[in-house]
């Protein structure tokens, strides 16, 4: 059975290293670090996951940051994940939830549109700001791709 937190009271420093598993430059990373709550997903004591939202407004909310540690990956440990934050922010109103990946991350694409999520909007050359190019599946990562659930 797999354990969600709100990481209240935590200094969030701490989860840069999980956070940046789903994000390649730090610097991003800390950007939003402070920004909307820090949840962990923990199996047998064990963090396996980690989720930063922020709030949009009082309809939607945004994954900002979502990662899942290497070892426990493809065991559906992200849909869980995706599943008890849904159920989470429908109790508390939210009626969406977006999230961004890169044009270049194909496996995340694959990944939230199994779990319901459709294509919203393209944010061009969001990348070009970070500190170093980087590449996934052979294609350089440019673009944000934003993706949006509907919590009916």
């Amino acid at each position: 059975m797999m354990e969600i937190k709100c990481e209240h009271q935590k200094e969030r420093s701490a989860f840069v290293p999980l956070l940046m598993l789903a994000d390649e430059s730090e610097a991003a990373v800390r950007s939003y670090l402070e920004d909307g709550e820090v949840y962990t997903f923990s199996c047998d004591g064990e963090i396996v996951g980690i989720m930063l939202l922020v709030e949009l407004d009082s309809t939607m909310i945004e994954i900002k940051n979502m990662a899942v540690v290497a070892s426990f990956r493809g065991k559906g440990i992200g849909r869980q994940m995706i599943e008890s934050i849904e159920k989470k922010v429908r109790n508390s109103g939210y009626r969406s939830i977006l999230v961004g990946t890169s044009n270049s991350s194909i496996g995340n694409l694959m990944f939230y549109q199994k779990c319901g999520f459709r294509f919203e909007a393209i944010k061009k050359d969001f990348f070009l700001d970070y500190p170093q190019p980087f590449f996934e599946n052979g294609i350089r990562g440019l673009d944000m791709v934003m993706l949006k659930k509907e919590l009916v």
